[in-house]
């Protein structure tokens, strides 16, 4: 019995041990993310060839659209929108025919993104310079391929934009909202703030392209490619840039049911890649590559709306016990967290309507704790979160 105690008592110290370099993980972050400068030269008369990718797989609600809107941007120089058209209706194939971009459609026995951009890598010619990587329903603010150019032109070969919401119609939209931009915070503007390698977040990406051509080849991620096209950049000393002033807008899940097929996506892959890179990370650190070996820490994070309710309830449950010391730990990590969460949320957030995304919160941490258990497996397969057909009188 006393054994069981003993076992008891140290993974209770394991668990808590860990929760606190998280918390002090992001609230170091969060903090270092006030020290970061979005400047950008502007490189007169360069403005680099580029390739605007955009999978799209079963959008046929909004893929159109988003042609139109892609091909509408102003930029200096040559650009070209190509969509892969992965299992669009016809009719959907028949409109984007209708518009000046180059359209690939390819078969696939099982989808992914990767598949799709290793598919136009394929067909795409080799005079490009620079590679965008959009989702189906994104649309970039005026200036953003302007500015990413810029950045390129600095000498940059990997850069993440700035997504934020496009729609804030319900509240688990307006939650989403407010969690991509604790995100952008947390993790690209504190690592970039520090000089390490912001987050890649699937989508608003741009890349040098040979570069990008030469490593999604690589890429044999069922879901999180993002994730594994992050690790193998950083691995060849590659640092990603964030560049906050370039604005994608992005949909936001408005229902629970899809907020929970994205959240399950998202938490296999980042646990499906921390066992595959952790036994590396600690080499790749004595190697020398400091952004390798926190990225890998990156991945060991509990979700991030999972944390402060656990910590809530797991300090109520030490003081119930009358484990005071563990329990005082507990509700410092507590605090400590709400803390760099609330440092993250920009100020535009901090009005009325913040508490209806905020009521949402009871729902989402329970729709978490089940993406964590049906998370196994998950990542062996392609879980597709549909868009809709959003104003664009919502953007910003």
């Amino acid at each position: 019995m006393e054994n069981i105690k003993l076992f008891g008592l140290l993974l209770l110290v394991g668990v808590s041990i860990w929760l606190l370099l998280s918390v002090l993980y992001m609230l170091f972050y969060s903090i270092a993310a006030f020290f970061y400068k979005s400047k950008t030269k502007v490189v007169s008369n360069y403005y680099p060839r580029i390739a605007v990718l955009i999978p799209a797989y079963k959008e046929d609600v909004v893929i159109v659209e988003t042609a139109k809107k892609a091909l509408r941007h102003l930029y200096p120089g040559e650009f070209e929108v190509v969509i892969i058209a992965d299992s669009l209706k016809d009719e959907t194939i028949d409109e984007l025919l209708k518009l000046p971009v180059n359209l690939l459609v390819p078969y696939f026995n099982k989808s992914t993104k990767a598949k799709a951009l290793m598919f136009a890598m394929e067909f795409l010619d080799n005079e490009y310079e620079m590679a965008i990587v959009l989702d189906a329903d994104n649309i970039m603010a005026p200036q953003t391929m302007v500015k990413m150019a810029c950045k390129y032109g600095e000498g940059y070969h990997a850069i993440q934009g700035h997504r934020c919401a496009k729609n804030k119609n319900t509240q688990f939209a307006y939650l989403d909202a407010i969690s991509e931009e604790v995100n952008n915070h947390i993790y690209c503007k504190g690592p970039s703030a520090v000089g390490l390698s912001s987050r890649l977040v699937g989508s608003g990406m741009a890349f040098d392209y040979s570069l990008f051509k030469r490593l999604i080849r690589t890429i044999n991620a069922v879901g999180g490619f993002d994730k594994e096209l992050e690790m193998k950049l950083i691995q060849e000393g590659v640092v990603i840039q964030y560049l906050d002033s370039a604005l994608i807008y992005d949909e936001k899940v408005s229902k629970s049911e899809v907020f929970e097929k994205q959240r399950t996506r998202w938490i296999s892959a980042q646990y499906h890649f921390m066992m595959r890179i952790m036994p590396g990370a600690c080499i790749e650190l004595f190697k020398g590559n400091l952004d390798y070996f926190y990225k890998a820490l990156q991945l060991t994070l509990p979700p991030r709306l999972l944390l402060p309710g656990v910590l809530l309830i797991g300090s109520i449950v030490l003081q119930v016990f009358e484990v005071s010391v563990l329990a005082n730990v507990w509700t410092a990590m507590f605090i400590g967290n709400v803390i760099a969460y609330s440092l993250a949320i920009p100020n535009k957030f901090w009005n009325k309507k913040l508490w209806f995304g905020f009521l949402a919160l009871p729902k989402a941490f329970f729709i978490t704790i089940k993406a964590v258990l049906n998370s196994s497996g998950a990542n062996e397969k392609f879980i597709h979160t549909p868009h809709t057909a959003i104003n664009s009188g919502d953007l910003e």
